[in-house]
């Protein structure tokens, strides 16, 4: 377990009201269910391990993050290296015959659906449902009226050449395989004005199946819903929600809870560049003419009161570690599939990371053994004490801003055998890093990182090597991945060669809130 402290970016204004987005970072695509007095929520995990986060939540505003319900992505193999766009895209999280499901597309695989009695697991190890390439935004549903099962799905163009249109089957009740060859059940080209058509969320709702799905693309869309009486059609469309004249850009792409009282509730993102995609929660009604309206009549709120739940202490996912006897929390995800013998545990704290030697010691993006959490998607200060204790020549750690650029402040070890302070960075189309700063000895072989996250992802670097808090650098703008959010990182590596090449230790990582302008 990590140590925990009060939340910093907590949504709960403390008088009956919240503010957008309830989640401020990366939580890609959500998807939420409600189980009794608890609300559940996934996310997109792409290439990072562990995969499929778990969140938990009594009021909808303060959330907590429980696990993860995918341990190593599979293919194994294939995730033995870091895939930063790939892997779990745009799960569905359900409630069913006393279990929990998760289905998800792997662009590149087909779609994978895994089950647990429990939130926390145990979970099954992933089932390849439908095999292929492109099958994307893969929901279920299970029709309560009927006993029938089904399953709909979205397409990436980049992998099948089909995009806009969305496919329905017949799936058997046990979710272990399909009835038919699908459908396609909406096709977005045949909608005016309608592009990129996916992420839909099936539901049964007043005598309808009910798809909620979002088009227009991720930055500039929309959210759609579609109702027909039968599961193939035909359906009839509508824009839900979409920006007006906020500042919520492409608000869509969630899912819909009600409450025990009968509130209806919806949650989706926002995307915001290096931030990635945040989450917004909107309020939800039927209309008299049978049909949702989000937010404040399809525009998204800003602030609004609370769902009619039971007041919560503030809370947010954790950021904050003391790495207790050198275990790290479960905010921390590697950037791909763990192996041995990259931390090691220990009787003391402080996360104890190996320098593994690497050919890739140039560019963080290749790495697989970067520690990493979100980036906060507001102003905030980022600090680590860090010691080198490797003493091969090459031996370098640190803490990074990581995107399709990157940079990074820590220690390396020099040819001459002394621990030197280096900051370095990689623009977007460089193959290998450079210096952001000259070199300066840190005779201790520690040092304290600092990085201020400022507006717009701007990030400033400092450093202390006994002397106090030192600028060091430019301002580096974070960037994303081309569907990832940037990423803070911690990291050991040393360059090839013979060798146990050492380690380095991490202490007191704090993430805080800095004032806005």
């Amino acid at each position: 377990m990590s140590s925990q402290s009060a939340p910093a970016f907590t949504a709960d204004l403390g008088d009956g009201t919240y503010r957008n987005p309830v989640l401020n970072a990366d939580w890609s695509d959500p998807d939420l269910i409600r189980v009794g007095d608890d609300y559940y929520m996934t996310a997109s995990s792409f290439g990072r391990a562990p995969g499929l986060p778990l969140l938990h939540s009594r009021d909808l505003v303060n959330w907590t993050l429980v696990g993860h319900a995918l341990q190593l992505l599979e293919p194994a193999k294939e995730f033995r290296t870091p895939r930063h766009d790939c892997g779990v895209w745009a799960p569905s999280l359900r409630h069913h015959d006393d279990r929990f499901w998760i289905f998800w597309g792997d662009p590149d695989h087909g779609i994978y659906q895994i089950n647990a009695p429990e939130i926390r697991g145990p979970w099954t190890r992933p089932h390849l449902l439908k095999e292929g390439k492109g099958l994307i935004d893969a929901c279920p549903l299970w029709d309560d009226e009927t006993g029938d099962a089904y399953l709909v799905h979205a397409w990436a163009k980049s992998r099948s050449g089909i995009k806009n249109r969305l496919t329905g089957h017949r799936m058997r009740p046990d979710a272990t395989g399909l009835l038919d060859e699908g459908k396609v059940i909406v096709e977005g080209d045949r909608i005016p004005g309608w592009f990129t058509l996916e992420g839909p969320k099936l539901y049964r709702h007043d005598g309808w199946f009910w798809i909620f799905a979002p088009a227009g693309g991720v930055a500039t869309g929309w959210q759609g819903a579609f109702r027909s009486r039968g599961l193939f059609g035909p359906y009839e469309e509508r824009i839900v929600l979409e920006q007006g004249d906020t500042d919520v850009n492409g608000p869509h792409q969630g899912g819909w809870v009600r409450t025990p009282s009968g509130e209806d509730w919806f949650v989706h993102f926002q995307e915001k560049g290096a931030y990635g995609r945040v989450v917004h929660l909107q309020p939800m009604r039927w209309g008299a003419d049978g049909w949702p309206v989000l937010g404040a009549e399809g525009a998204p709120v800003d602030v609004h009161k609370k769902p009619d739940l039971p007041p919560q202490p503030p809370s947010a996912p954790t950021t904050d570690d003391d790495f207790p006897g050198g275990r790290f929390g479960r905010q921390w995800q590697w950037t791909a599939n763990p192996q041995d013998g990259w931390a090691t545990w220990h009787a003391g704290d402080g996360l104890r990371l190996t320098c593994v030697r690497t050919a890739d010691a140039h560019d963080l993006r290749k790495l697989p053994n970067v520690l990493t959490q979100r980036l906060p998607g507001t102003p905030a200060t980022v600090e680590v004490e860090l010691a080198l204790s490797g003493e091969a020549p090459g031996a370098r750690a640190g803490l990074a801003v990581l995107g399709d650029a990157f940079s990074w402040i820590g220690l390396q070890r020099g040819a001459d055998g002394m621990v030197h302070l280096v900051h370095r960075f990689a623009e977007s189309v460089a193959e290998r890093e450079r210096d952001a700063a000259h070199p300066r000895l840190a005779p201790e072989g520690r040092a304290r990182l600092r990085i201020e996250i400022g507006e717009g992802a701007r990030c400033r670097f400092f450093c202390d090597v006994g002397e106090g808090w030192q600028p060091s650098g430019p301002v580096f703008t974070a960037t994303p991945w081309r569907w990832v959010g940037a990423l803070l990182g911690l990291f050991a590596l040393a360059p090839t060669g013979g060798g146990h090449a050492g380690a380095a230790t991490f202490t007191q990582f704090r993430i805080t809130a800095r004032p806005t302008s």
